[in-house]
């Protein structure tokens, strides 16, 4: 194919010289671009389609339609010279400038000629909404959904790109939270650089397509970018010393996109050969030798399936899983997401994902926390701010929570891709991605860091209202029932754990000899704030044995039937059972001093039992309940004055419901 665009350059430059053959001259310009375009060097072509552009003697009115009353030659020549500017479109489409894509086809859409160009306005509304422009790009799609009959990919997709797009302006009013910012020192420099994972602590390992010198010296006519793995010492935003990694390389064959071993002494990296005209990438691995790295050797066929690309290796801290994409057989769509069991570093067959994480498009570049069971990759196939997007999916490949897109700014209006962490002790805090949000062209390396978002609050003691030093103070994943962050408090009471916006977590309070006490926390509004406090937490303290009252149980006149306002007060004992699922309680009753002995304590036992009763209808188990009536037995204020008389407000506290902790139980793991 090169050779044909050589040969049809060489034509160009020969007719330049014949002023008599100018129109041929015209013509081969646009010849010369097809030729690139249909070799797909899409750079090429846009260069000779933007020389061919020139040469035309086009009246702009004699394109807004050209079709009716026109007749002739003048029809091909205008014919042409619209293919021609949406050619040019396609072609810095095509290389992500979609820059100059969108104002070639805005151009191309005002011909109104759905028949030539059918695809031109889905295309146009791709390119507005990967610059951000959002509802003129949402008008764009509805237009083109109006006019399109056919039922195919295309069609399919104007409604999620409609839904993307809505997504991004409602992602707008969000507050952000991370920063992201571009490396410095010499890491994004000369072509592509992306795939960043750490080789050892400061060390950036990373894939980059600059060019080779050698090639550029000689002015040899191959291509000179070259995909080759290089890594960079700092940390932060901050990288320099950048140089090749000291790996064996093949000329003419790009490698990278790696990943390394939990022990450091293995890399697997991604390799593309050309086959037939087609780029396939396979996984290799290579082991650390000193300082330098073993001939990479492909792995077998339960990861590289002959004919079919296998990319973007991961590999998990605890060395159990080797993670990758692919189109090979068995998959949902394009690129799919697959995992491998790793035996000694030999990957055993290879297992689909599923279509919980896979859909029809692409999905790439896994990156899996094994603590928090939270898988993150990037997709274009799902609704997102445009391009690939970075999702994130809670599971444990046996089954996947539905993915969330992370959101802005960690997402762009353009590709987002290749996620790794700078501490594995807190891997959403910080890390590395590739992205081409500043780029005409090519992915480029970024830093990333969370903005601290943060929930804090008090603990204090319910009887004294001071703070409550000592308590435990726990932060759980509501989701996933996984312990998050603990604390034990000191003499302030006060407690802060940082946390993510949109989540549910739940707060555990504890300490000996009080009742613990959970409140659930939902931090939606930490997307417009970076803090937010949370209810004071009281604890009760109790004694074993000792009876705590409950003040405002009432029940029917001579009656066991609890009245409605009780059992908000029951409610409060179910709280307790609830948060404390090892206590052992006794519900008790007692009557004032009227009436017979043995008919009161039929009665309260009753009383004590309807008690019981509701909170089992709430779910706590009798097993862990007791229900006594001690009738009038235990008096806690006399039921008569001195002097005889009835003493209606000792009566009223002696018709009492208490309970106490019998004992407390060991709970089994």
């Amino acid at each position: 194919m090169k050779k044909i665009a050589h040969y049809w350059l060489a034509i160009v430059c020969c007719l330049f010289t014949v002023h008599s053959l100018k129109a041929q001259y015209v013509y081969d310009y646009k010849r010369t671009g097809d030729v690139y375009y249909e070799a797909k060097d899409y750079y090429s072509a846009a260069q000779y389609y933007n020389r061919a552009l020139g040469t035309f003697k086009i009246n702009a009115n004699e394109v807004l339609p050209y079709q009716a009353g026109k007749k002739g030659k003048d029809i091909g020549k205008i014919k042409d010279y619209e293919t021609v500017k949406y050619r040019l479109a396609e072609s810095y489409r095509m290389y992500n400038d979609f820059g100059n894509a969108e104002k070639y086809y805005e151009e191309v859409v005002s011909y109104n000629n759905n028949e030539l160009f059918p695809l031109a306005r889905f295309w146009y509304g791709v390119c507005l909404r990967a610059n951000g422009k959002y509802p003129e790009a949402i008008e764009q799609f509805k237009q083109f959904k109006d006019k399109y009959t056919k039922v195919d990919e295309i069609s399919a997709r104007v409604a999620l790109e409609t839904a993307s797009c809505e997504f991004a302006i409602s992602e707008a009013s969000r507050t952000p939270g991370y920063i992201v910012t571009k490396l410095n020192g010499d890491v994004n420099v000369g072509g592509a650089n992306y795939a960043p994972s750490l080789l050892g602590k400061n060390v950036l390992l990373y894939t980059s397509s600059r060019p080779d010198t050698t090639i550029l010296e000689k002015k040899k006519k191959e291509n000179p970018y070259i995909n080759s793995l290089f890594q960079a010492d700092g940390k932060d935003a901050s990288f320099s010393n950048s140089r090749p990694l000291a790996i064996p390389e093949v000329k003419g064959i790009d490698q990278g996109v790696a990943a390394v071993s939990p022990d450091g002494n293995t890399i697997y990296l991604t390799r593309w050969t050309n086959k037939n005209g087609v780029k396939v990438a396979a996984i290799y691995s290579s082991t650390r030798s000193g300082s330098t790295w073993s001939e990479p050797k492909a792995l077998g066929p339960n990861v590289n399936v002959d004919g079919y690309s296998s990319m973007q290796p991961f590999v998990t801290a605890d060395g159990k899983y080797l993670l990758f994409a692919s189109g090979r057989p068995g998959g949902m769509g394009k690129n799919d997401l697959w995992y491998s069991m790793l035996d000694k570093n030999n990957p055993g067959p290879a297992r689909n994902m599923g279509t919980g994480i896979n859909t029809r498009d692409e999905e790439q570049a896994p990156f899996y926390d094994g603590d928090r069971h939270m898988l993150i990759f990037s997709s274009d196939g799902r609704v997102g701010l445009g391009g690939l997007d970075f999702y994130s999916s809670e599971g444990d490949f046996s089954s996947w929570a539905v993915p969330k897109n992370l959101g802005a700014p960690l997402n762009s209006p353009k590709d987002d891709i290749y996620y790794a962490t700078s501490d594995w002790s807190h891997p959403m805090n910080g890390g590395y991605i590739s992205s081409d949000r500043e780029s005409v062209c090519c992915l480029e390396l970024f830093n990333i860091k969370r903005i601290s978002k943060s929930i804090h609050g008090m603990v204090m003691d319910c009887d004294n209202n001071l703070p409550l030093s000592g308590a435990k103070i726990t932060l759980i994943d509501t989701v996933q029932q996984k312990v998050l962050q603990q604390v034990t408090l000191d003499e302030t009471g006060r407690y802060r754990f940082e946390v993510a916006p949109r989540m549910n977590y739940k707060i555990m309070a504890e300490k000996e000899n009080y009742f613990s006490k959970a409140i659930f926390i939902n931090t939606d509004q930490l997307e417009k704030v970076d803090s937010m406090e949370s209810p004071t937490i009281c604890l009760k303290h109790y004694e074993i044995g000792k009876p705590i009252i409950l003040k405002d149980i009432y029940y029917d006149f001579d009656k066991a039937t609890l009245r409605s306002q009780s059992l908000i007060v029951l409610d409060t004992v179910v709280s307790i059972m609830l948060d404390n699922p090892n206590i052992i309680i006794e519900m008790s009753a007692h009557t004032d001093g009227k009436g017979k002995d043995d008919y009161n304590m039929k009665l309260s036992q009753r009383r004590a039992q309807s008690c019981v009763d509701y909170l089992i209808s709430r779910g706590i188990p009798s097993s862990r309940m007791i229900a006594k009536g001690y009738g009038k037995t235990r008096p806690i204020a006399p039921n008569t004055l001195p002097n005889g008389k009835d003493n209606p407000e000792g009566r009223q506290l002696n018709r009492r419901t208490e309970f106490k902790v019998l004992r407390v139980t060991q709970l089994s793991q």
